[in-house]
């Protein structure tokens, strides 16, 4: 199919990517002029695992184009995604005029029937605004859909290539068959495509985060009341999970949720059922949770050392997630800005994203190159996100390295009683 995708961020980029894998010819368009040159050169703006390669493949191969020119790339397709940001704004809502001028341009530029998809996060109604927008600049017949999307960042070629199932939200046939012939060859596994109204297809995006946001949220309060009564999180957890109706995903404690994704939905989730007067208790909660869960951790080192002043914190991973370098709501930002206000000087090391946090924090954080040398005189380890480098460390190194062989395990993925009988004093999320 001829495809057209209009905007390369995390989402448009790999949709783009790995439909062009498929066999299909895809134009990816961005108005940013030297983003379109670099990945005309085949560098990626963003770290994912295997993209790189999926791009330049395609590129290689005539699959995959990248342009500024909106017009031409609407014209030479039949299908137009929209991919591009929907920002959080300072009322919480999805800002959608970036979504919107897109539809414009694409309603200007039409030439025949096409299927326009909002691939982008958008709350419930944005398909009838979309299709306003594009009738007023054409009288070519066109469809919008709602197609959005689930992929995990550090995952999300898997998750595209092989999905758990394709949710398509389509008022008319004819749109709904195009869309339906456009993704089976990812569902010949058995994946459902699921076809549904507008309005509904909107809503599961935010239904399925807004679920996993809060029982992170939830786990996150259970841990902190088993450090209360004396119990292991960790094997509350288990016990848990192993009920079918509630399964293992998304129950680890930790320094709380963060990225591009669940804390916009929820703040966006809670917005558009505020303006029909509808209080979304539960997300409120979910969400104060998970503000106060990021700088627990510095509660916990305060506890420890009573005073942070004049302390040196060495801090493994800085991305929201291990596999990517989005710091988007990371919890180490206000972990770190915390530690910097109680008096500490913080050294900090990641294997993705230390070019994003230099920007955040400049010369107040002392970035280093290696992950064993933030731990020179250091008065404490934080281990904030798991990185698979960060499993199985020298412990013995890192004694000798630190001034005081204290650890603050933010993920819980060390054993507290192999880091004791080193003679490491353990700190944990929930563990006893």
């Amino acid at each position: 199919m001829k495809i057209a995708v209009v905007g390369t961020g995390y989402v448009g980029l790999v949709a783009g990517a790995c439909l062009a894998e498929n066999g299909n010819d895809v134009i990816c368009v961005d108005k940013d002029a030297a983003k379109v040159r670099a990945l005309q050169r085949g560098r990626i703006p963003i770290y994912e695992p295997g993209l790189e390669e999926m791009v330049r493949r395609n590129r290689a191969e005539k699959r995959l184009a990248f342009t500024t020119d909106l017009p031409k790339g609407v014209r030479s397709s039949q299908i137009v995604f929209i991919a591009v940001g929907t920002p959080t704004g300072e009322d919480g809502s999805a800002d959608l005029r970036h979504v919107l001028e897109v539809a414009r341009q694409i309603g200007k530029s039409m030439n025949g029937y096409k299927v326009v998809v909002d691939k982008s996060t958008v709350p419930v109604g944005t398909s009838e605004k979309v299709r306003a927008v594009i009738q007023k600049e054409t009288s070519h017949p066109f469809s919008v859909v709602s197609n959005p999307e689930f992929l995990k960042q550090g995952a999300a070629i898997e998750d595209f290539m092989k999905p758990d199932r394709v949710v398509i939200g389509a008022e008319d046939q004819r749109a709904g068959q195009i869309m339906k012939e456009l993704y089976a060859p990812f569902t010949r596994t058995g994946a459902p495509i699921m076809m549904m109204d507008c309005a509904s297809a909107e809503l599961c995006k935010y239904a399925a985060n807004a679920m996993l946001a809060t029982r992170i949220s939830f786990m996150n309060e259970v841990a902190n009341v088993c450090e209360l009564v004396g119990a292991d999180v960790d094997q509350v957890r288990r016990g848990v999970a192993s009920d079918r109706r509630i399964g293992a995903a998304f129950l680890f404690p930790g320094v709380g949720y963060g990225g591009s994704c669940f804390p916009k939905d929820v703040k966006a989730m809670m917005k558009f059922a505020s303006a029909k007067s509808y209080e979304f208790e539960i997300l409120r909660a979910v969400e104060n949770v998970n503000e106060r869960q990021k700088v627990r951790l510095v509660a916990k080192m305060k506890q420890h050392f009573g005073s942070l002043a004049g302390k040196r914190i060495g801090i493994w991973g800085l991305a929201f997630k291990p596999k990517t370098d989005d710091m988007r709501e990371a919890p180490v930002v206000p972990l770190i800005q915390a530690l910097l206000d109680a008096g500490a000087s913080v050294a900090a090391f990641d294997p993705e994203a230390m070019k994003i946090a230099r920007g955040i924090f400049g010369n107040r954080v002392d970035f280093k190159e290696k992950s064993y040398e933030v731990l020179a005189g250091a008065d404490a380890l934080v281990l904030v996100t798991e990185w698979n480098e960060f499993r199985e460390p020298d412990w013995t190194r890192i004694k000798k390295l630190m001034k005081t062989p204290v650890v603050f395990d933010g993920r819980n993925i060390y054993n507290p009683d192999h880091l004791r009988g080193l003679g490491f004093t353990y700190h944990a999320m929930g563990r006893r």
